[in-house]
């Protein structure tokens, strides 16, 4: 039985690695006719640091902004529709719950973004996707 790839989800931190997982997700694409989501996930702060907090919660939406117009003009080069979804949590919870909310049928993740913790093959986030996930889950290194 084949199934047809017609959304896929991105996820994106805005390091090299999550462009390059968007490059493999524009040629996927390009070969089904598909749609692009770029998904960006926040972490929560739950520190308070008061106008300190702010500053870095602007910086931290400021950056994801910038990165999803950069992902979206790439996108748009290749004739690919994009959306993006900037959200607050915990990455990899996120990334599955919100495949599966709205019923994607590809997720694509670097083997590793910006994240601080290291694993020894896969980036700790993509590794609980890759467990989590209930759709199928392309890791690019």
């Amino acid at each position: 039985m084949k199934q047809k790839i017609s959304k896929i989800l991105v996820a994106l931190d805005g390091s090299e690695r999550s462009f390059k997982g968007l490059h493999e997700a524009i040629y996927l694409a390009r070969q089904c006719g598909s749609t692009i989501t770029g998904l960006c996930v926040t972490p929560y702060y739950t520190i308070s640091l008061g106008p300190l907090l702010t500053s870095l919660k602007n910086q931290t939406l400021k950056e994801a902004k910038q990165f999803m117009t950069d992902a979206k003009k790439l996108c748009a080069q290749n004739g690919i529709v994009f959306h993006e979804k900037i959200i607050y949590g915990t990455e990899s919870w996120q990334i599955t719950e919100y495949a599966s909310y709205r019923k994607f049928d590809l997720i694509v993740i670097a083997s590793r973004g910006r994240g601080p913790m290291k694993s020894t093959f896969l980036g700790s986030v993509a590794n609980d996707v890759v467990h989590k996930s209930k759709i199928p889950v392309l890791v690019v290194k």
